[in-house]
């Protein structure tokens, strides 16, 4: 399993209306284009974490082919009113929001 961290900023009092976006979003066959197996949202004071689970280590490639559906531009569109780049001085694409993973440990 491949896993992503998006990190960013989120708008007070805005958990709700994103948690109800993404539910809309994964009830399409949307999560299943692009490799999506689980998608996790967390908030710790002001801050977005955006956690996404891939069954193998190609959900980047399916993510960039799926940005032009117009559901995936439309979920971009309404999250931003909630969700603001961690740094908006580096900020190009959803990648420069992401997290880098240093340690991973795995039960046996």
């Amino acid at each position: 399993m491949h896993s992503t961290l998006i990190v960013a900023r989120m708008a007070s009092g805005s958990a709700d209306d994103v948690a109800e976006l993404f539910g809309a979003f994964d009830r399409t066959e949307m999560p299943a284009r692009m490799g999506t197996r689980r998608r996790q949202l967390f908030a710790y004071r002001g801050l977005y974490f955006h956690l996404q689970d891939f069954d193998e280590d190609n959900g980047a490639g399916l993510i960039e082919e799926a940005k032009t559906d117009p559901r995936f531009i439309g979920i971009s569109e309404d999250l931003k009113p909630h969700i603001d780049a961690y740094d908006p001085t580096t900020w190009r694409s959803p990648a420069d929001a992401m997290a880098r993973r240093f340690y991973h440990w795995t039960a046996s």
